[in-house]
C-alpha cells in the first residue's frame, strides 16, 4: 500500500504563490510516475504537473510558466510551486502515484491523497 498526503494549501491574493508538498508513505518502492491533480467544484479533475515513468516533467497549459513540479531522488516528497497564482487556480489539488508500469491517473494501481485545498482571491 502507498499512502500520499498533501500539505500546503491556503487561501492567497491573485499573484501570490504558494508550495504544495505530497508525502509519500507506506510501499515506495512500487511507485514511479507520479502527478498533481485538481479538481475545482462542478469541474473534471485535471492534470496540473507530473512526471513520467521515464521522468520526464510534464505541465498542463494552464500553469506552464506559473507552476513547478519536482520530487526527490527516493521518491519520498513530490511538490507543486505554484507562482503568479490566478483565481482560476482554485481547487483542490491532490498528489497522485501510480505503480512502476502504469501511467498516472485514474484506475486501478494508482493512488492518491485526500486533497488540499488553494484558494485565490482577486
Amino acid at each position: 500500500q502507498v499512502q500520499l498526503v498533501e500539505s500546503g494549501g491556503g487561501v492567497v491574493q491573485a499573484g501570490g504563490s504558494l508550495r504544495l508538498s505530497c508525502a509519500v508513505s507506506g510501499s515506495t518502492s512500487r511507485v514511479n510516475a507520479m502527478a498533481w491533480f485538481r479538481q475545482a467544484p462542478g469541474k473534471q479533475r485535471e492534470l496540473v504537473a507530473g512526471i513520467t515513468s521515464d521522468g520526464t516533467t510534464r505541465v498542463s497549459d494552464a500553469v506552464k510558466g506559473r507552476f513547478t513540479f519536482s520530487r526527490d531522488n527516493a521518491k519520498n516528497t513530490v511538490w507543486l510551486q505554484m507562482d503568479s497564482l490566478k483565481p482560476e487556480d482554485t481547487a483542490v489539488y491532490y498528489c497522485n502515484a501510480a505503480n512502476k508500469g502504469y501511467a498516472f491517473g485514474e484506475g486501478p494501481f494508482r493512488y492518491w491523497g485526500q486533497g488540499t485545498q488553494v484558494t485565490v482571491s482577486s
